[in-house]
């Protein structure tokens, strides 16, 4: 009887409500830190924005000698000489022309500065998600990840574009208001202060409450964008069980509590800026009149009195705006600090030193590495003394007394031991759960086993890099997904150098080239919505074109043939069989027809290996593959 694989016999997230940025200030020396970069256009930001501020403070000064030396003078009288007048008058108006026109430039610049920061924390936000592992996509929802790309950086390019320039803009133009005042009164500055309190105090109160139920607006909205879109990728699942009214009122329940977030947070951010309008209001109509007293009593001239109530507006309308401002910032260090904080998520570990290389086999048998591509693949492997040992990639995986679960209390494989030698077939067969699909997640190191160890060709898989692992397997899996592409990029994504003829050769392999032959532009056929105008069974074949074509030593089918018909299945038999051929193959299926000419199969119950053998062994001992082979057992 042929040797049997397998080794010794016998059994072997929605976020909680956020109601304030943790570290305000560290997260804005971040924010800053991106735009470090641009340090020259944000000098020039600060000089325009000073400019602006000093222009508006400025020109109202003018208003005191405009009424004290030409207006009041020329009340009553005829033939008055207006040149002065007009002469000020437009040094007023280049005042305010210059503070326009630098405003403007420095929300242009800022424009510019806050897109291309935006730029580099996008790149760095998708750059930092592909270094994550498996895991942390297992544990987070498509919707709470995609907020970040979306909401988030929706609040931040708010917060750099414009909440930042306007608040040291509105700030300058209180420091500026204030020092002019004091100048020109400071009896009537005492009165500013009392109602600069009063107006600091509706802020933080009302201010408070807002920037509250913004957080919560922008939690509710990135559970809502979530679901929507889960349903729009589960549509047809949605019909086919007539379950339309059931999401919908599940739609309903998470738009209702959008909706309640965003009243309250828009009721509180309205009914500031009326509150403070009126204060704004009952501070001007309080300064008058003190001002009249004053001026009665010959305290204060009529153009000191005049500049000051201008001063008055103009020292309201920042605050006001920086309270505007205030609501927006603490949103956006909220949303920036759910972006640094994907950014800074430990990326997945990988502690390998050996790689795999492409080789040529000497005479004397001993491997050379070699820099252009060859039939042979080679695993690298540094020593200590800084020499280089090849060692030729076969394919032999071995499982030694390996015990691992997803979560620590809940073991999902126990003590699983396995081989399977260069050029073998070994199949998984068990029931829905029992940790088929676990087992191919740790050859590719999706996860690494807390206990036991796994080697390929004598090496702890631990030790290789994890890109060159990777590289050295091909995967199928049973939902095929496909990208926004031709139909040839699709198949070269397992090969980016492959040519059109050996993407060719994948498809006839695949026995995928009839029917893309007759799509509208064959292989130069864009597909789209993950292939949705394809069957899945044309998927799936498209799916075993692009792990063909990558021609890796290791091949996995997880279910691959689940989504073909049996007539399709029969046809392509022969060449999965040549795809097959010379390569050790792991094959997980509930068709147990398709892994009848396995080497070994392992049967898989509770985590643990209950059975294994060849077809024949297995069929004779009449237990659970038997059970199942003969449909006295059904899986679930």
């Amino acid at each position: 009887m042929a040797r049997i694989p397998g080794g010794p016999g016998g059994r072997g997230p929605m976020r909680g409500p956020v109601r304030k940025p943790k570290d305000a200030k560290k997260t804005l020396l971040r924010i800053l830190g991106y735009m470090g970069s641009y340090k020259l256009l944000l000098l020039l930001v600060v000089v325009f924005i000073i400019i602006s501020a000093g222009a508006d403070v400025a020109g109202t000064y003018f208003l005191k000698p405009v009424i004290n030396e030409y207006i009041v003078p020329f009340i009553g009288k005829q033939d008055v000489d207006l040149s002065g007048f007009i002469r000020i008058l437009c040094i007023m108006g280049g005042i305010y022309l210059a503070g326009a026109l630098s405003a403007y430039t420095y929300n242009r610049i800022m424009l510019t500065i806050s897109t291309k920061t935006l730029k580099k924390v996008r790149t760095d936000l998708f750059s930092a998600m592909q270094k994550l592992p498996i895991k942390f996509f297992d544990t987070h929802t498509h919707g709470e990840l995609m907020s970040r790309f979306t909401n988030d950086t929706d609040t931040l390019r708010d917060l750099m574009g414009n909440s930042i320039s306007h608040f040291i803009s509105s700030g300058l133009t209180v420091v500026g208001v204030f020092v002019m005042m004091v100048i020109l009164s400071p009896v009537l500055t005492v009165l500013v202060l009392f109602m600069l309190a009063v107006m600091l105090f509706v802020v933080k109160t009302v201010g408070k409450r807002s920037g509250y139920y913004f957080k919560e607006q922008q939690k509710e909205l990135g559970r809502v964008n979530g679901y929507i879109e889960e349903m729009i990728e589960g549509q047809k699942v949605v019909k086919v069980f007539s379950r339309e009214n059931q999401i919908k009122e599940e739609f309903d329940k998470l738009n209702e509590e959008l909706c309640q977030a965003a009243t309250n947070a828009h009721s509180f951010a309205n009914i500031l800026m009326p509150i403070m309008g009126n204060l704004s209001y009952l501070h001007y109509a309080l300064t008058a009149v003190a001002g009249g007293v004053m001026a009665v009593f010959g305290w204060m001239n009529i153009g000191t009195i005049g500049a000051f109530l201008q001063y008055t507006r103009s020292f309201s309308r920042p605050i006001t705006q920086i309270s505007q401002q205030f609501n927006s910032i603490l949103s956006a260090l909220a949303g920036a600090e759910r972006i640094f904080a994907l950014i800074d998520e430990v990326p997945e570990v990988d502690n390998g030193t050996v790689t795999l290389v492409w080789a040529n086999k000497n005479a004397n048998g001993t491997l050379e590495e070699s820099e252009t591509r060859t039939e042979l693949w080679a695993w690298k492997q540094p020593q200590a003394d800084g020499s280089v040992v090849y060692t030729e990639v076969r394919g032999d995986v071995r499982f030694d007394d390996v015990t691992f679960g997803y979560e620590e209390n809940k073991i999902v494989l126990k003590n699983i031991s396995l081989y399977a030698e260069p050029g073998q077939k070994i199949a998984f067969v068990g029931s829905t759960g029992a940790g088929k699909t676990t087992i191919t997640n740790l050859i590719n190191r999706f996860y690494d086993v807390p206990e036991g160890k796994i080697t390929y060709d004598g090496i702890p898989i631990t030790a290789i890099k994890k890109p060159d692992l990777r590289r050295s397997l091909s995967m199928v899996l049973q939902d095929a997904h496909l990208f926004t592409g031709t139909v040839r990029d699709n198949i070269r994504y397992g090969k980016l150098d492959a040519t059109d003829e050996e993407i060719e050769a994948a498809a006839r392999l695949a026995n995928a080239h009839s029917f893309i032959m007759h799509l509208p532009q064959g292989y130069d056929t864009m597909l789209t919505a993950d292939g949705g105008n394809l069957s899945q069974g044309q998927r799936q074949l498209l799916s075993i074109a692009r792990a063909a074509v990558a021609d890796p030593p290791v091949l996995i089918l997880d279910e691959a043939t689940s989504s073909i018909d049996t007539r399709t299945e029969a046809l392509i038999e022969k060449g999965m069989d040549k795809l097959m051929a010379g390569r050790t193959v792991f094959v997980i299926a509930h068709r147990l027809s398709t892994v009848r000419n396995s080497d070994a199969i392992m049967v898989l119950e509770h985590g643990e290996i209950i059975e294994r053998g060849n077809h024949e062994s297995l069929i004779a001992e009449k237990g659970k593959y038997y059970q199942l082979y003969t449909g006295a057992f059904e899986m679930e």
